[in-house]
């Protein structure tokens, strides 16, 4: 059986990995087998690409293309693939970057992410994209980019990622601060109820 997708998208100190481990956790009850990818942010700038506010058409590129194939190894193994950080994200910060830095992205860079994006995402089983709640604290933690403390950035993550998902069209579920046991509940059934239905 082909593995299923389940994609979570999220600006930084959004609910988004804390709502991963709680779906992982759930199928993993069901003796389903689960891989979670994410941290590419991080291993980017480990290798000396700008991240946060400084983002490049290049550190975007890397991200997306790193996703993509973490997916595709991913699913040698897993029923279940959970992408934590959907390369939509990676389109979402670059944008962010730019409007950040009083920048306007150069259209063939902008078409060609866009592309990688959408071909990186075929249809999930499941696309969820939580909506920042403004009053929710920005987790700071010693060591990490001081651009996660600034709430400006943040937000404007968020708005480029839900402006990208509906104007390319891409079928998700927006999961407001107050709606996450709904969302887990709701992506366990669907990813169960598929998997039974296949198996």
């Amino acid at each position: 059986m082909t593995p299923l997708r389940l994609y979570i998208a999220g600006t930084h100190s959004s609910g988004k990995t804390t709502l991963a481990r709680r779906i992982e956790m759930e199928l993993r009850a069901t003796g389903i087998t689960v891989v979670r990818t994410g941290g590419f942010a991080k291993r980017a700038a480990e290798l000396g690409f700008p991240k946060m506010t400084r983002h490049t058409a290049q550190s975007t590129a890397w991200i997306i293309n790193t996703t993509s194939a973490a997916t595709l190894e991913a699913e040698l193994t897993a029923d279940v693939v959970i992408v934590d950080r959907t390369p939509y994200d990676a389109l979402a910060y670059y944008l962010a970057a730019l409007q950040h830095r009083g920048e306007h992205p150069d259209p063939e860079a902008l078409s060609r992410l866009t592309g990688l994006a959408q071909l990186a995402c075929p249809r999930p089983a499941v696309f969820l994209a939580t909506v920042l709640d403004p009053a929710l604290p920005v987790a700071v933690h010693p060591g990490k980019d001081p651009d996660r403390a600034d709430t400006a950035f943040r937000e404007a993550v968020d708005q480029q990622l839900h402006r990208a998902l509906k104007a390319y069209h891409v079928p998700h579920i927006p999961v407001p601060g107050d709606g996450h046991a709904a969302a887990v509940e709701a992506a366990v059934e669907t990813i169960a109820s598929a998997w039974a239905a296949a198996a």
